[in-house]
């Protein structure tokens, strides 16, 4: 089997989706498992297409020593055939991606949060918030389901 993709995905891929996708790679790279996964993240609007993630998300990953590129991109029709799973963050998203999906769409499409052992299915949005303390929190939300994710697809 080839390797199957992972599609992180949130309002405008500047805080929760970038942070998840960051958290993807670092986890399969210390799993060893780049020969099984690949994964990328975008956004359900167009709003910050081409700009880089909110500083605050890239100090929070760059907090837990991840090294981490993107430029924010919109979900296209293409992410549900080339992805196996695409994840939103919260409820809406799930919503949009859903309602974007063209009939012969293939990916399995749920909240990264199902995986969440604790049952934390809703990673909140931090960009709204006065201070990075959502931004710690996205970030051990998205682990803990990475984590749960991967070890349930072995």
């Amino acid at each position: 089997m080839g390797k199957r993709g992972v599609l992180m995905v949130c309002l405008g891929n500047i805080c929760r989706s970038p942070i998840s996708e960051a958290v993807f790679q670092h986890v399969v790279k210390e799993r060893g498992l780049e020969d099984k996964w690949f994964v990328d993240s975008a956004a359900t609007s167009n709003e910050h297409t081409g700009s880089p993630p909110d500083r605050r998300a890239t100090a929070c990953i760059k907090r837990h020593g991840i090294e981490y590129k993107h430029k924010c991109r919109q979900l296209c029709k293409d992410d549900y055939k080339k992805f196996h799973f695409i994840f939103g963050m919260d409820k809406s998203n799930l919503q949009d991606i859903k309602r974007k999906a063209p009939a012969d769409g293939t990916a399995e499409i749920g909240l990264l949060g199902d995986y969440h052992p604790d049952g934390k299915t809703i990673i909140h949005d931090p960009w709204y918030d006065s201070d990075d303390k959502g931004f710690e929190e996205c970030y051990e939300k998205a682990l803990a389901s990475v984590n749960a994710f991967l070890d349930s697809h072995q």
